[in-house]
This record gives C-alpha cells, structure tokens and sequence, in this order.
C-alpha cells in the first residue's frame, strides 16, 4: 500500500564549510526525528566523510548516502546513492581534482566525526572550490555509479546551474530540480515553469540544525527506500512527490 513520507534531501554535516559545529550525525538524527521525517540525505560539499557515521547510528530514520558536488560551472549538483561503495567511488573522483591547504588554515573547520559525535579529525582539502567535472560530465558519472542526480538551489543567485549558464541545456540529463524553501511553488512556476519537463523538489540545504526540514516533500512510495525514491521522481506505479 502506497504512503506518504517526509524527506528533505540535502542536509549538511560540521564537515562541510559554513555548516555549524553542532551539525554532528546524532544531532541531525535527533533533530529530524522531533520533526517527523522518515528520509534525509547527508550531503556535504564534495565529501562524504560523515555519511557512514550517521547510517550507523540506529534510526527509524532512513539516511541516504550523497554529496552535494560543485561543477567546473561553479554550480552545485547534489548525488544520492542506493549504498555507498558508489559515493566512494564518486569521492575518490571529485577528491583528485581538488586543491590540498597548503601552509594557510581553512576558512573554515571541515570536522570529520564518528557516530558517537567524537572528533576524528579535519578534512584539509579545500572543499568549497569547484572540481574540474563540468555538469554533463557530473551527471554522467552519477548516472553509471547508480545515483541519482539532482540540480541544486535552481532559485538562487549563486551556486545554481541555472545562474552559472543562464539556462538548463536539455543534454543536462537530471533527476529532479530542488528549490529553495524561500521560493513559493506558485512563483516558482513562473520563474521556472519551462523545466517542468523535469521533477520538481525541495529541500532545506541545512547547515545549522534550526534550518532542518525548512523545505521537505512528502513522498508518495510503499516504503523509505532509494528504490521508492527513484519511482517517485520518474511517477512511476502509483509513485510520486507532493511539494
């Protein structure tokens, strides 16, 4: 039998740069639980260092493995995976192309945890910089690895492939377009009704725990899985997304 679930696909960990020190996997976890999700993405920027942490935290929660990848456009492009031999893989590939710290600190602290929330160390590559994957590229990597590929934040002004090209070339062969929480979905056919070719979402791009669940679908599935997931985006068997 078909239900409704609540996701928000794209949560940032204290790995990531600019997300608060308090975004440990329990805290996540705990928060999203208060506020009734069923589904969440740990996806940092062009890391994946705490994802496993969190999945081994036990959960009613179903936590799905991704990354949120900065393009060579400088646009943002979020991957989930079913497991996450794939997300390595796909780590392996955005970690060779990004620069080290050299004898200058990081902006920022890119803390890598366990699941007890205990610090194992920090991430000295540079994680905010841009890889040198251009979008297509991305999508395609994604696509063979098994993930799915979602186009990050198309509303804002930075950080958006729509921003970074100006429009979405029908070759970008994405899963689904994510809005912010900011824009409302009446506006948001306005501004962007010629992508509806594509599914729409949103999620809460969480970097401090306050902003958990700010923007989430409800998913239309049997039950929280990747599979489920896959469905809903394409409206496939009854599957399917209220935003």
């Amino acid at each position: 039998m078909l239900r409704r679930f609540k996701a928000d696909l794209h949560i940032h960990t204290c790995l990531s740069p600019c997300a608060g020190l308090d975004m440990t996997p329990r805290n996540i976890l705990k928060k999203a639980d208060e506020l009734g999700l069923d589904i969440i993405a740990i996806t940092d920027h062009n890391s994946a260092e705490n994802v496993l942490p969190t999945m081994r935290i036990e959960s009613d929660i179903l936590v799905l493995p991704g990354m949120e990848i900065t393009t060579s456009e400088e646009a943002h492009v979020i991957a989930i995976f079913p497991e996450t031999e794939a997300l390595m893989q796909l780590q392996e590939r955005v970690y060779s192309s990004l620069p080290k710290t050299s004898d200058q600190r990081l902006l920022y602290e890119q803390v890598i945890v366990n699941e007890f929330d205990e610090v194992e160390g920090f991430n000295e590559k540079v994680l905010i910089s841009a890889t040198d994957l251009d979008a297509e590229e991305l999508i395609d990597l994604i696509h063979t690895l098994g993930g799915l590929a979602i186009a990050s934040h198309v509303d804002r002004e930075v950080f958006s492939i729509l921003t970074q090209l100006g429009f979405i070339p029908e070759s970008l062969d994405f899963d689904a377009l994510e809005l912010s929480f900011r824009t409302p979905m009446d506006r948001a056919d306005m501004l962007y009704g010629e992508y509806r070719r594509y599914p729409w979402i949103t999620s809460s791009d969480a970097h401090h725990l306050e902003d958990i669940a700010r923007g989430r679908i409800e998913l239309i599935i049997k039950k929280p899985s990747f599979e489920e997931l896959r469905l809903a985006l394409k409206g496939a068997d009854g599957r399917g997304l209220v935003v």
